[in-house]
């Protein structure tokens, strides 16, 4: 190699390391009454979730494998309504679902009416990545999954004291479906979601969720379909929802977000005009996490509270109540 391809070859090295994206990588743990005793645990849960996730994009991993991560923390978690601490249905049963979009090609992943599995969102992953699919529910999803190696769980273990304590005080009351929290006093989990860049500029957004307390059996909520729950694009940005699943769906808020962002908007006034638009029409609550393919984030919810944590610029920074942001310095 001469002098001069050396010194072009070394130049471009140094373009290309000074071009690349900072990660980031933003979380939420749901949105709704969530009860003051549940608060802290939220917190953890979040600032908890976000550090996995960074961890994986620190080491120059992709989005999609930062954002399952994220997810994967809080499925383990029973502060959360996802895998573990799920909330029941009718029958007593969980019954979860997810999805996982790539923003690089718009390629998906999604299941839905998943009993036996930990990680749904693992499943999901492995549906965008090994399906020629996009969505797999039921039987269906439960034998991709037994196909893919993941390991079947006892149906029991999934479910907390919380989520059942939550479904007894659901009959009792007679149902009331606009709670998007379990409405118990010592109660409150939470779908939960993660958005990520990673050094290459692409964007991944996961969500996951154990739907709502005493759903009929078979009910299909937002989270797994895609321009509701989930939405990611390399060209615009990503986001993740959570909040009351049947609004979500209907005005496809993670997607509403994303056309105000491509029409100029910014992330955070985006994600603020979209939930509050829903909430306004259908008198429902949502929440939202948003970046941008900037780097820009938005955060926003019309509930009570919502728990959300991201990491940017080596700066951690969280919260659960309106207008409230808390920051720590991020200890790799």
């Amino acid at each position: 190699m001469n002098g001069n391809v050396l010194l072009f070859v070394t130049a471009m090295l140094c373009i290309k390391q000074l071009s690349a994206m900072k990660p980031i990588l933003i979380v939420h743990g749901g949105a709704g009454d969530i009860a003051q005793s549940r608060v802290q645990g939220k917190l953890d849960g979040v600032r908890l979730a976000v550090r996995e996730g960074y961890r994986v994009l620190q080491h120059n991993g992709s989005a999609l494998d930062a954002v399952e991560a994220a997810v994967v923390s809080m499925e383990k978690d029973e502060n959360f309504n996802a895998g573990y601490g799920s909330v029941l249905n009718l029958a007593g049963e969980v019954e979860m679902e997810a999805s996982i979009m790539s923003g690089e090609n718009l390629d998906v992943g999604a299941v839905t009416l998943i009993k036996d599995f930990l990680h749904p969102i693992s499943i999901a992953h492995k549906v965008l990545t090994d399906s020629p699919h996009s969505l797999i529910g039921g039987q269906g999803a439960k034998q991709f999954a037994l196909d893919k190696g993941f390991p079947m769980v006892p149906q029991e273990s999934l479910i907390s004291e919380n989520a059942q304590a939550a479904l007894k005080e659901f009959l009792e009351k007679g149902g009331e479906f606009g709670k998007t929290e379990v409405g118990i006093a010592e109660g409150g989990v939470g779908t939960v979601g993660a958005v990520a860049i990673d050094i290459n500029g692409h964007i991944a957004v996961a969500t996951s969720t154990g739907g709502m307390t005493g759903k009929v059996v078979g009910r299909i909520g937002d989270t797994p379909q895609i321009g509701s729950g989930t939405y990611a694009d390399d060209n615009i940005g990503g986001v993740s929802t959570t909040g009351h699943g049947e609004s979500i769906l209907k005005v496809c808020l993670a997607h509403s977000i994303i056309k105000l962002m491509e029409s100029g908007v910014d992330a955070e006034t985006a994600t603020k005009e979209a939930v509050t638009a829903m909430t306004t029409r259908l008198k429902n609550t949502a929440g939202a996490i948003t970046l941008s393919k900037d780097g820009d984030v938005g955060v926003y919810f019309s509930s009570k509270r919502m728990s959300w944590a991201y990491i940017k610029d080596e700066k951690l920074f969280y919260g659960i109540e309106q207008g409230e942001v808390l920051e720590e310095n991020y200890v790799k």
